[in-house]
């Protein structure tokens, strides 16, 4: 089966829509995880800024307003200990009964870094995050006290009373496309993320990752792979194509400022990280790839998230979704631009097409 994801903030905007109400919006907050949920969706993620709501507060708060929907909470390692981090991760997934994920990103941004206090550079945050990974499962697991000593991170007679619910442990998701995450995400990731590239890079990315986990003595057929998407729906492609060019106008047009004024800063610095790179060579290449992809929405944001097209009627994005998974990709990651309004149509008019033809799949004599 393939793993949907769609994303949840709390408050109602996005790069077309400027913010609707507070930045916390508690009844906005509950009713889109419980649209996620309605949708069909397995988990949200809730992403991770310097100058956000807290992730591990909103997912607690959504878990209160829902029954199944999972959470995958987005961390950057440095700013908290990592034996503190597994015990309130393992709080949270007890209480939750195995709804939490994590989202490990070690930070592409020198400037969003040093908004919390953090000064390190690409390459030190990289190392840093495989020393915290190796201390959180080792808390995770140990059963008796244990000593860890590394550049980073010392601890002496380290035990954590509180176990995760989820067996073996929580699962770790990782982000990045630089050769140091290739490195450290093939060592611990349980699924890897990956931004939406035309197949043919993403399938370069899965066996570059692959390549790692197995130089880390892992079977690289444990690792998943997870690649992001903002699809665009419309009842015809004709029709989603004309929605298409009206959410490019709107980005274009400035129709939310990238800071201040209560909008969203979607510029997060003017670093870019190596995925954002890659999505910008992929525009340069051309504005349509393989089946639907559309990179334009990339240019027009400076490749800042996860910011790629899907485009077409539901048949035409679903075969496009399918064509990713034959190349290896477990996990889809889709949300819209406009927010809410586009997850209920996801998992009206979406969601069920992919199922129903891998269950057709699965189904079929050899």
């Amino acid at each position: 089966m393939v793993e949907f994801i769609g994303m949840i903030r709390t408050s109602d905007q996005s790069e077309i829509r400027k913010r609707r109400g507070p930045l916390l919006d508690r009844g906005y907050t509950r009713r889109f995880a419980q649209a996620h949920e309605e949708a069909g969706f397995d988990r949200v993620l809730i992403g991770y800024h310097s100058w956000d709501a807290d992730g591990f507060a909103v997912a607690a708060y959504a878990a209160a307003h829902t029954e199944r929907l999972g959470f995958l909470i987005a961390h950057r390692p440095g700013f908290i200990a990592p034996t503190v981090w597994a015990r309130k991760i393992a709080t949270l997934d007890q209480f939750t009964e195995g709804r939490v994920a994590v989202h490990i990103i070690s930070g592409a941004s020198d400037t969003e870094q040093r908004r919390d206090g953090d000064h390190t550079d690409k390459e030190t945050r990289y190392r840093r995050t495989d020393e915290y990974l190796d201390v959180v499962k080792r808390t995770w697991a140990a059963t008796d006290p244990f000593d860890f000593s590394g550049e980073f991170y010392t601890v002496n007679g380290a035990l954590s009373q509180v176990p995760t619910f989820s067996r073996p442990r929580v699962p770790i998701y990782f982000g990045g496309s630089s050769a140091d995450a290739y490195r450290v995400g093939g060592r611990h990731a349980d699924v890897y993320a990956l931004w939406g590239e035309p197949l043919k890079e993403t399938a370069e990315q899965i066996a570059a990752v692959r390549a790692s986990a197995g130089k880390a003595g892992r079977d690289p057929g444990e690792v998943g792979f997870s690649v992001s998407f903002r699809p665009i729906l419309g009842r015809t492609d004709e029709e989603a194509w004309e929605r298409a060019r009206s959410i490019l106008g709107a980005i274009e047009g400035g129709a939310v400022p990238p800071s201040g004024n209560g909008s969203a800063p979607y510029i997060l610095g003017r670093e870019s990280g190596e995925g954002s790179r890659r999505l910008l060579a992929a525009a340069d290449r051309g504005e349509v790839h393989d089946r639907a992809l559309w990179t334009a929405t990339a240019r027009a944001t400076g490749a800042a998230g996860n910011s790629t097209a899907l485009v077409g009627s539901p048949e035409t994005v679903a075969r496009a979704l399918l064509d990713y998974v034959d190349i290896g990709v477990t996990t889809v990651l889709i949300r819209g631009y406009d927010p809410l309004e586009d997850a209920v149509a996801y998992g009206r008019d979406l969601l069920p097409l992919v199922r129903a033809e891998l269950a057709h799949r699965r189904a079929a004599p050899a």
